[in-house]
């Protein structure tokens, strides 16, 4: 009865319910600036702070340490405590942590700012899809799901273009300071708009306090832990989410100049296109996922086209910049079927433990980052010629090959994880 009356009150306050959501995205979106401004400004932090691939790829990833060691205790938090104030909260460190980022001067302080800022994204996407599900009933979880992720795309997309030009126009510092008064704009907006619940929904907060407590703290945990879909779920995301990590946050810009040989800012129109597929593709495959009734099928469809669109980047020779252009964007699309993972995995687990178990699937992403990024970056230094062009180290379009191939082959793996998640025809199973 409760259920039922919980289904009605989430159609009655839909406009409401995007409201809230869309709002609390915005902390996605200004994460995700954080997450891939490196791949701008990666030239001048060589320079500023005497780093070569590796350091780089290390200082990169110190953001994933903060994110994957913080992800799984905010998912059990997020469970339990109020998303509005723990969002204030996470964002709070992220515009510090920036701001911080953008006047240090040793790699180390540099390096402790990233992780701050790592610790507070571990709410972004986890609180987002914590309102989503009290505010949106599971038939819809996909499309709002592709939403969510296309306001985090939005933010990779303004780290690309616009951040290349700012970065040029008034230096990488300040254009890291400006980038970190975004986040107080973010508060104030959460502060106004975001709501926990929907109203009246009193009976239900109490019935997930119940189920919470019946259940048991170590119980609750033991039950996302030994789902294997929970983990299967993290493994395709984090596969399928390497273009973003290699190419969008880190690596994009360098291999588009040294191996294409555009400008800077030629090659960013490139990497901005991956975002943009990404906003395309997520709210699209949500919506096809959500009108066919099915969660894996599309999954493996997008991992078998990401691989034939990234063999075509690879491999095709004497690429113009219109076609880099399409091409990012279709590397992208096709790889947004990773957003259908969370879906899947909150149909998976009982409603009260969505955010922890989407912390498996998170957590797993970030450990992915925080390994992918310098393995790139030690696959390019393992036939590097030493060539050192105005200060930094330039790479072969040899050495780039024999990084990318992390990206063909973990598309390979993803359809075969896929196959192993259990169906659930856009259906709560637990």
């Amino acid at each position: 009865m409760i259920k039922q009356h919980t289904i009605i009150e989430k159609k009655a306050h839909t406009g409401l319910g995007w409201l809230v959501t869309l709002t609390a995205s915005l902390f996605f979106f200004y994460e995700f600036i954080q997450l891939n401004l490196f791949n701008a400004i990666n030239v001048e932090l060589m320079e500023a702070f005497h780093l070569d691939a590796v350091e780089l790829g290390h200082l990169a990833s110190t953001y994933f340490y903060g994110n994957a060691l913080f992800l799984f205790p905010a998912g059990i938090l997020l469970d339990r405590f109020s998303t509005k104030k723990l969002l204030l909260m996470a964002v709070l460190f992220c515009t510090m942590g920036t701001a911080v980022f953008g006047i240090a001067h040793t790699f180390w302080v540099a390096a402790a700012a990233r992780f701050v800022v790592g610790v507070g994204a571990s709410f972004c996407f986890l609180s987002c899809i914590r309102l989503a599900s009290r505010w949106f009933p599971p038939a819809k979880m996909a499309f709002v799901t592709g939403m969510v992720v296309t306001m985090a795309m939005l933010g990779g997309l303004v780290a690309q273009t616009p951040l290349a030009k700012l970065s040029a126009m008034v230096g990488w510092r300040q254009a890291v300071l400006i980038d970190a008064s975004l986040g107080i704009v973010v508060i104030l907006l959460i502060i106004l708009f975001v709501q926990d619940r929907p109203p009246n929904s009193h009976a239900e907060v109490k019935a997930d306090q119940a189920q919470l407590t019946s259940l048991g703290f170590w119980h609750c945990i033991k039950l996302v832990l030994l789902n294997p879909n929970n983990w299967l779920g993290g493994i395709y995301t984090s596969l399928m989410n390497f273009p973003i990590f290699l190419l969008g946050a880190l690596w994009g810009i360098p291999y588009l100049v040294q191996v294409h040989h555009l400008s800077t800012m030629e090659a960013s129109y490139a990497t901005t296109m991956l975002f943009v597929g990404v906003i395309f593709g997520s709210p699209a495959f949500g919506w096809f996922s959500d009108h066919i009734g099915r969660r894996v099928l599309p999954m493996v469809l997008g991992a078998v086209v990401s691989l034939v669109v990234m063999w075509m980047l690879m491999y095709s020779s004497h690429l113009s910049l219109g076609m880099l252009i399409g091409l990012f964007f279709l590397v992208g699309f096709v790889t947004s079927s990773q957003v259908l993972s969370y879906p899947a995995i909150a149909e998976l687990n009982p409603t009260v433990l969505t955010s922890t178990a989407v912390s498996v699937d998170s957590v797993t992403i970030m450990l992915s980052g925080v390994l992918c990024q310098p393995l790139f970056g030690w696959m390019l230094e393992m036939h590097w010629d030493h060539r050192i062009v105005d200060g930094a180290r330039a790479y072969s379009p040899h050495d780039f090959m024999n990084a990318m191939l992390m990206m063909p082959i973990s598309f390979v793996v993803s359809i075969f994880v896929a196959w192993m998640i259990k169906e659930t025809y856009c259906k709560a199973l637990a």
